[in-house]
């Protein structure tokens, strides 16, 4: 399998996108990974030499510049076709790789991932997908902020794409669906909420209706749809609360607590530590896009960027793309 990853996306590009990628290859022998490196062939190889590290496995396409969080997310299709992004995207269109990997700009991926790489047959919009941690494992959010304004048939989708990737990658048979809202009773919401609720609860998906916020993170479903909006203000409350509990409970048991006591305690600080530890998952899956695309988070390490590439691999080697076309191709649901 050939993972094209952008060598120069994400703040600790290109140094931490090499070793992860080393890592992958060394570590995933028996998947047969090979990478990609698109970005200033000449830098790149620089710090191969410079980090010591094995280039066993990894190749370099030369690519020119770089798309940043402050350029317009269109000129990847044309301006900056050739920056390192691009030039990953590229690979994957003209089928000299398999899967794309990113820490680079959201919107220039969401556009790369719709226009560049193409949509599914049939699906209105490609959601970010952010795999988080709950008591009872992890679940899918969706949408994680590409799409801020939706229709009821998208939310729908989200539901139906979210399900299979949920299935084929996450191993759970029967994946659980529930609509993010403000209450759990059937008539709660505005009118998105209303019109995505019909939609899901004849869908066949097994829906299991409304579900608020704060239930959540504590296993109420597998799957979880909304907006683009609602589900990033989310996303960031959730991320956001993880931090405060972890320097919470830090401060607590080493704070004033014996000595002896927080070394007792480690063991489960550490163990909830890595549950939230979003370089654990490696990112953001963009369903819906026609190529597995992977929004790593901004600031990876080598460790998230062997996790991206894994999971890349993943998404590739199970045909979910191929899956989820068959699912909208066939589903009975009002998907118009």
């Amino acid at each position: 399998m050939r993972i094209a990853i952008d060598a120069f996306g994400g703040d600790n590009a290109p140094d931490e996108v090499i070793k992860g990628a080393a890592e992958a290859v060394a570590e995933y022998k028996d998947r047969h990974i090979e990478v990609i490196l698109t970005g200033d062939e000449a830098k790149i190889k620089e710090r191969i030499a410079a980090l010591g590290v094995s280039s066993e496995g990894i190749t370099v396409e030369n690519a020119d510049g770089v798309i940043r969080i402050e350029d317009n997310p269109q000129d990847i299709r044309k301006a900056k076709a050739n920056c390192s992004m691009g030039r990953a995207f590229g690979l994957v269109n003209e089928g000299k790789a398999d899967a794309f990997v990113s820490a680079g700009s959201t919107a220039a991926i969401v556009v790369g991932g719709t226009v560049v790489a193409g949509r599914i047959k049939g699906v209105k919009r490609p959601s970010l997908v952010p795999i988080m941690p709950s008591i009872s494992g992890q679940y899918l959010l969706l949408d994680g902020g590409a799409n801020l304004e939706c229709r009821p048939e998208m939310l729908l989708q989200f539901g139906v794409m979210g399900s299979i990737y949920m299935k084929e990658l996450m191993g759970i048979s029967n994946p659980r669906v529930g609509l993010l809202n403000i209450g759990a009773e059937e008539e709660k919401g505005r009118e998105l909420e209303h019109g995505a609720y019909e939609l899901l609860k004849n869908s066949g998906l097994n829906f299991i209706g409304n579900v608020e916020a704060r239930d959540v993170p504590l296993g109420a479903c597998d799957v979880i749809v909304t907006d683009g909006f609602t589900g990033n203000i989310y996303l960031k409350a959730v991320e956001g609360m993880g931090k405060f509990m972890k320097r919470a409970l830090k401060e607590t048991i080493f704070g004033g607590a014996s000595k002896i006591g927080a070394v007792f305690a480690m063991g489960g600080i550490k163990k909830i530590s890595k549950q939230m530890d979003y370089r654990e998952v490696g990112g953001s899956p963009l369903l819906g896009s026609a190529k597995p695309v992977i929004k790593a988070h901004g600031s990876s390490d080598a460790l998230a960027f062997k996790n991206a590439i894994r999971q890349a691999n993943d998404f590739a080697e199970q045909d979910v793309i191929g899956k989820i076309a068959a699912a909208l191709a066939d589903y009975k649901g009002d998907t118009n």
